[in-house]
């Protein structure tokens, strides 16, 4: 990874954006580049032990033991056992400094695809990196201004793992500042998105119960209705087709994309026939926050107006989570600060929302200011798609030391902004 990084843009961003002593960081970037060099061999290995030994949701036992021996071996503050088996790893910096948080998940997917279990949303990359970041921060604990808190957090995929840690007593007690975590996906390798406000759609599963007098077939016909009614796109856009929102043209890192002011209900629905009842079941995409609230109303009233007017019963919101929401502020503070640090990095402004796609860190910043980017782990010419939950989700490796010593850089410049 070599590129043209100078002291004197280093010297630059402290001007520009840090209340610190310009001198105090020169080289800081270039030599975590450095020691991350050194490490990468050895994090990728990691990566590959934790790809081959995944574990499901709750069930984080040796992902866990392995985090916090490497942690321990750092030298670090550790605590296990956090809301299950999630691990907390401080570094406390010799200076007076803010407390800065780093989340990484750690569960792996039951899939249907070759193998019954995989890490194949990136998660053994997560780790990776963040390991890797304390792996090269803690080399220059003398020089480190306030705390940087890594928490690996399980249970990501049932959407309940970082909303019971952060509202342990144990997550309480850090005192954090900021949080920030990533996530790998299809975006080029090598490129970091940072999105402010809304990462994801907001994602609602909606019920409609019916009077059993209601054919399957008829359920069907009103629902392929309803879908072409609240269906809502910018003109020729198709947002439900998830590869395009990671592509240069019609994708999140476009002003123009495609993936701005929809609403679309998913085609796959699922209907269900009980002895008094017929039930569609199906997930419901939304951009707009304001109107996924309303949405119950809007569903009544096309309803009423349907040929099973008269065997309607209600409709209801059986399933929804909070989306995650980058602090505006932070979101751009932070795009500035990696674009200095590496004036070759591709750091790229993200527009518009994500469907189907949504991750629980949300609960971390409902706590604390965060950010949450996207680090692409994609290579087109190598026949590699970062396609999270596909069947042949792969991820470039590259991606893991360009993370490792842009986070670190990171961190370390934001544990001495005021």
């Amino acid at each position: 990874m070599k590129t043209k990084r100078s002291i004197l843009l280093s010297f630059l961003i402290s001007l520009l954006l840090l209340d610190c002593k310009p001198a105090e960081k020169q080289g800081v970037y270039e030599q975590l580049v450095e020691d991350t060099e050194t490490i990468t061999p050895q994090l990728i290995d990691l990566r590959n032990t934790f790809h081959k030994q995944p574990e499901l949701a709750g069930k984080e036992v040796r992902t866990a033991a392995c985090i916090a021996a490497y942690l321990q071996d750092l030298g670090l503050e550790v605590k296990t056992g956090i809301a299950g088996h999630g691990v907390i790893g401080i570094l406390k910096g010799a200076h007076p400094g803010k407390n800065i948080g780093w989340r990484a998940d750690m569960d792996a997917l039951p899939t249907a695809f070759k193998d019954s279990l995989q890490h194949n949303c990136g998660h053994d990359v997560h780790m990776a990196i963040a390991l890797g970041m304390a792996k090269v921060l803690v080399k220059h604990r003398d020089a480190l201004s306030g705390s940087f808190v890594f928490i690996f957090q399980p249970e990501e995929e049932t959407f309940v793992g970082a909303k019971h840690l952060a509202s342990s007593t144990a997550f309480a007690a850090l005192n954090l500042d900021e949080i920030y975590a990533l996530h790998v996906t299809a975006l080029p390798v090598g490129q970091l998105l940072v999105k402010p406000d809304e990462v994801f759609a907001y994602q609602k599963r909606i019920q409609l119960r019916f009077n059993s007098r209601v054919s399957r077939t008829e359920a069907q016909e009103l629902y392929a209705n309803l879908r072409l009614k609240l269906q809502r796109t910018q003109t020729g856009a198709t947002p439900w087709v998830i590869p395009q929102a990671f592509d240069g043209i019609q994708g999140i890192s476009n002003p123009d994309t495609d993936f701005a002011n929809y609403r679309f209900l998913e085609e796959q629905v699922v209907v269900e026939e009980a002895a008094d009842a017929l039930y569609l079941k199906a997930y419901l995409y939304e951009t707009d926050a304001a109107q996924a609230a309303n949405l119950i109303p809007q569903l009544e009233a096309l309803i009423k107006a349907s040929d099973v007017k008269d065997d309607f019963l209600d409709v209801s919101i059986i399933q929804e989570n909070p989306t995650v929401h980058n602090d505006l502020r932070l979101a751009q503070e932070a795009q500035q600060i990696l674009q200095a640090l590496d004036d070759e990095a591709e750091v790229v402004t993200g527009y518009g929302q994500i469907p189907y796609f949504n991750d629980d860190f949300t609960y971390f910043q409902d706590k604390v200011p965060g950010v949450y980017f996207l680090l692409g782990g994609s290579n087109t010419k190598a026949g590699i798609s970062a396609m999270n939950h596909a069947p042949q989700f792969a991820v470039d490796q590259a991606c893991i030391p360009l993370g490792i010593a842009h986070f670190a850089g990171l961190l370390w410049e934001r544990t001495i902004i005021d």
